[in-house]
């Protein structure tokens, strides 16, 4: 049985589980689902908030309305999992979660009691702290890394009551408390089965973008990044399978094998709409780029990417958004040229920032734009050179979202150092969730504050900084200017 503990809103369907469904489902195992994600009451105020509506609120996303077909459980989610496992009696329940999904998932397999079945969890999470997770007596195994090869041999080995201690990217807690360390494999992309998408409900197939719906399905063309930003678990992914068995993480699918997955989600799946999940969608050559553009024009469907501004040329804007980019997601992060390129690792200028922003506005393409605030030793002053830039940006949406020391990244490492957080602490969700870190000079309320303001400060005339600073806080009388700032502003820049 899969576990997937997922906050509400966040309605993508989880690509990984399909995946190892998938895999698992050619060795003739029988698989479940258990998914949070439309749960109403979840013991968890962080995990019960809807984080695409909780974008909207915050001026980040369009409004937009779910399909009346969508409805939340308002059962007992821990009753329910009880239920579904007694039923389904599975010998193994592969969890798959997000660090700030970890602790709800924990709480869920906990009630099962004693007599639960083996555990192994799987993810980023997973494979950057899997000391902290087997700390918890919830989880038995951890997968670091890929866990396609993996997980399919778990299974057989359970299926054949055969030992599991030497299992490539497993680490194993035994029954003495020790730790079995098994080192860490690549999988073969190219050789992977299509998506098993019948294990998701119906409702799991649509999202929203630019304030619609659509029937939206999530296609990998590549893993790993090229890029080595410092509040990002990519770079550490990368080190972590070049140092252990020297392989590069970053690897392209071929064509063949990304058009016969466009082909399902199209022909069997009926989708509206695609979505890249790639890091940087342009971390190919050109050729790469030029022949997967070619077979995307049978396909014919609008889409998502993400990339990076350095990747952007005029020319792949041109042929994108003639093979049908409907928009696009651009990571600036900060403002300030000296602290990106010093903290981030981001050496990028302001000037080329800006630059290549009016090469995809001049492109027609819709585009995003996300940026952080919060990080160890920004100030609330510096955090306003974010504001500065983006208010000279034309993007359609803007994102700011607090800064959150996840594990595997080079600035959790700093956070630690610094005694801002302990080993042990758990990173929640950046949209909804509580700021973990607290600085003297940034305090944690001053944050919270300018992510809530973020838009308006763009968006409106300085002039009227004065009373935007007056909806910051969390008091009766902040959130009543807040209001009527965001009424305004909804009137003004989403109608």
């Amino acid at each position: 049985m899969f576990l997937y503990p997922n906050l509400r809103g966040m309605n993508m369907v989880p690509p990984a589980i399909g995946l190892l469904s998938a895999v698992l489902k050619q060795d003739g195992h029988e698989i479940r689902l258990f998914d949070t994600t439309y749960y109403e009451n979840l013991d968890d105020k962080a995990a019960e908030a809807d984080s695409d509506q909780t974008k909207v609120d915050m001026l980040m996303a369009h409004p937009f309305k779910m399909p009346q077909e969508i409805t939340l459980k308002t059962t007992n989610v821990f009753d329910d999992f009880r239920k579904e496992v007694s039923e389904f009696s599975p010998d193994l329940i592969a969890m798959s979660a997000t660090e700030d999904m970890f602790l709800l998932g924990a709480k869920l397999i906990r009630s099962l009691g004693k007599n639960r079945p083996l555990t192994v969890l799987g993810g980023v999470f997973a494979t950057f702290a899997p000391k902290l997770v087997l700390s918890y007596p919830e989880i038995d195994i951890v997968c670091r890394g890929e866990g396609e090869v993996a997980l399919r041999l778990l299974c057989s080995r359970i299926e054949k009551k055969q030992s599991i201690d030497d299992i490539t990217n497993l680490w194993i807690r035994r029954k003495d408390g020790s730790i079995k360390e098994n080192p860490i494999g690549m999988a073969d992309i190219d050789s992977n089965p299509l998506i098993d998408m019948s294990i998701f409900e119906e409702a799991r197939y649509y999202r929203p973008m630019g304030g619609r719906v659509y029937r939206m399905f999530p296609v990998e063309t590549n893993r790993g990044c090229p890029f080595n930003c410092t509040y990002c678990n990519s770079p550490a992914q990368s080190k972590l399978y070049k140092d252990e068995c020297g392989q590069t993480f970053l690897r392209r699918k071929s064509t063949k094998k990304i058009y016969e997955e466009l082909k399902f989600y199209k022909d069997k799946m009926k989708a509206e709409y695609l979505y890249f999940w790639a890091d940087t969608f342009f971390s190919g050559t050109d050729r790469e780029f030029d022949e997967f553009a070619e077979v995307y024009k049978d396909i014919n469907l609008p889409f998502w990417c993400q990339t990076r501004l350095e990747t952007v040329t005029p020319q792949r804007m041109k042929k994108i958004r003639n093979i049908g980019c409907a928009r696009m997601s651009i990571g600036i992060e900060h403002g300030n040229e000296e602290f990106r390129k010093k903290m981030l690792n981001r050496n990028i200028s302001n000037e080329t920032i800006i630059k290549n922003c009016k090469v995809i506005n001049d492109s027609g393409i819709p585009f995003s734009v996300n940026n952080i605030m919060g990080f160890p030793y920004e100030t609330y002053e510096l955090a306003f050179d974010t504001i500065k830039l983006n208010r000279q940006i034309d993007a359609i949406d803007r994102n700011a979202y607090q800064f959150t020391p996840f594990h595997g990244t080079k600035l959790r490492e700093v956070c630690e150092q610094l005694g801002l957080i302990k080993p042990t602490d758990i990173a929640e969700s950046l949209v909804v969730g509580r700021v973990l870190i607290n600085m003297p000079q940034f305090p944690a309320d001053k944050i919270k504050g300018l992510v809530k303001t973020f838009n308006l400060y763009v968006k409106f005339p300085e002039s009227r900084w004065p009373e935007i600073k007056k909806a910051e806080g969390d008091s009766k009388e902040a959130n009543a200017v807040y209001e009527k700032l965001k009424n305004e502003f909804k009137k003004l820049y989403f109608n």
